[in-house]
Formats: C-alpha cells, structure tokens, sequence
C-alpha cells in the first residue's frame, strides 16, 4: 500500500510525504505544525515537535541567543500564526519573560 497517497487523502501532499518518509526511516521526531498532520502523525506513532518547539529547543542548546526576534520575523516576514498567548507561552519556556 501506497502510504503517501492513503495519507493525502486526508492532508496536504507536504505533509503527507513527511510522515510517510518520518514512518520510513523510523525518525526520532517528526517536526510538523500544522494540527491535522500533528494529529494523523501521532496516530501512526510519531513523536511530533513543532516550530516553536524547536526554536525553544535551540535556545536552551545555545545555538540561537533569543527567541523573539524569530517570532516576529516568522509572522511579520513568513505570516506565520501564533496565538498571542502561545507567544507569550513560547517566550517564557525560553527564558525571555518571567513566568
């Protein structure tokens, strides 16, 4: 069977093509925003991250200094949504603001 076609089926061919190749080489993660993907993903038994998380995750490793500056880039620049509470969420697990 076909998983790509069985998964676009139901979402985009982006997403569908990235689990069915997270599936294939059995990836530790599958890094995926949108709900629907995140939602078919961890039906299949995917561990899933998304952009957001991996921003967070690269602050605390040291690869990036600070967060908001890609927030903002990502929706002025990218028109990427985040909800404002996510955001103030999103800064806070990075350190940015006080919890």
């Amino acid at each position: 069977m076909d998983v790509v076609a069985t998964l676009a089926d139901e979402l985009d061919p982006g997403e569908a093509e990235a689990i069915a190749l997270a599936l294939e080489i059995k990836a530790d993660y599958l890094i995926i925003d949108e709900l629907k993907g995140r939602h078919k993903a961890e039906t299949l038994g995917l561990r899933i991250v998304g952009l957001l998380g991996v921003l967070i995750q690269a602050k605390k490793a040291g690869y990036i200094q600070t967060v908001e500056p890609l927030l903002i880039a990502l929706r002025e620049e990218a028109g990427f949504r985040i909800h404002s509470a996510l955001y103030k969420r999103v800064l806070q697990l990075a350190g940015e603001v006080p919890l």
